[in-house]
């Protein structure tokens, strides 16, 4: 799901020429694209969007430098970053692998949410919600413990579809989305019980210590790069046996690397030494698919541990 944002620079003429560069784009006259945008820019010379569009360009033309060169203008004009540049920069290795800027993950998911479920459940088959549920299942069986969770945490919940997933087992549903956008699609479903815009790690520093018995996490920690911070988090939260599951997108080298789909992928071996630093149990750890991306099955793992 690539982020299409525009940001209007305030010049009339500017923003047709940026109209009209898009429509080269997407037609793949590229050249020509970039010669309207750099026009474009003569015009109003802090236009966000059409820095960014001119990165991308750029970028599809091969020529790195001057991809570079326009994304860092983006991120000059923009500091929020809310079209995500930073994360162009580090996958041209101009810069050094960080946290996703909250902007551009907040604009990402807003765009989306009226259609998110639609697009993620018909077109990508998405299914992240059902392979963490049927996880913690076979874990709570193999422990021979019941299912059933008093108080559950839904980190980046999006429009609810882990809550319906896990509805009959959670008494006392907690939703936590960065997007505005995606909380009032979850509040439509009446699944929570409490909602809060907040990043993962916000939500969870707001709760109390042993307050939760289950913390879930669906395709939500591949916005995260570093895993240790929201893992002390969780282990905090939950109560002695309480429970974490979550999906990741994998790969085969070590760490972390950011994806063509401007996702992080975490290694397996990465994500057991991060549980066993935060203290947390591993219980599961398997391949498994999230969802489809060019009619390929996306590499993920799903993962849960319980605190003990």
């Amino acid at each position: 799901m690539p982020l299409r944002l525009f940001l209007t620079s305030g010049d009339l003429m500017a923003d047709r020429r940026f109209e009209f560069a898009r429509d080269l784009q997407l037609k793949g006259d590229l050249p020509a694209a970039a010669d309207l945008i750099e026009q474009a820019i003569e015009l109003a010379p802090d236009f966000t969007s059409a820095w960014f569009t001119l990165g991308e360009i750029r970028q599809q033309l091969g020529e790195r430098d001057k991809a570079i060169a326009a994304f860092r203008e983006a991120r000059r004009c923009d500091p929020g970053d809310q079209h995500g540049a930073r994360l162009h920069l580090i996958r041209l290795g101009d810069t050094e692998m960080a946290e996703m800027p909250k902007a551009y993950v907040q604009a990402l998911f807003d765009q989306y949410a009226p259609r998110f479920e639609h697009t993620l459940v018909n077109d990508l088959g998405y299914r992240a919600p059902s392979l963490i549920f049927k996880a913690v299942l076979a874990a709570r069986g193999a422990a021979k413990k019941p299912a059933l969770f008093k108080r559950a945490i839904d980190l980046g919940c999006g429009t609810g579809l882990a809550a319906a997933a896990f509805a009959r087992q959670v008494d006392h549903f907690i939703g936590i989305d960065l997007s505005p956008g995606m909380i009032k699609e979850a509040r439509a479903t009446t699944l929570y019980a409490e909602l809060e815009v907040a990043d993962m790690i916000e939500g969870l520093r707001s709760k109390a210590d042993a307050s939760a018995n289950l913390v879930v996490a669906a395709d939500a920690f591949v916005y995260l790069s570093d895993l240790a911070p929201v893992l002390t988090e969780a282990r905090r939260v939950l109560v002695s046996g309480g429970v974490l599951a979550f999906t990741l997108e994998t790969h085969d080298g070590s760490g972390i690397v950011l994806g063509e789909g401007l996702r992080y992928a975490h290694a397996a071996e990465y994500v057991r030494g991060a549980l066993a630093k935060a203290g947390l149990k591993l219980l599961t750890l398997e391949p498994a698919s999230p969802r489809i991306e060019n009619n390929e099955p996306v590499r993920g793992i799903v993962v849960v541990a319980e605190k003990t």
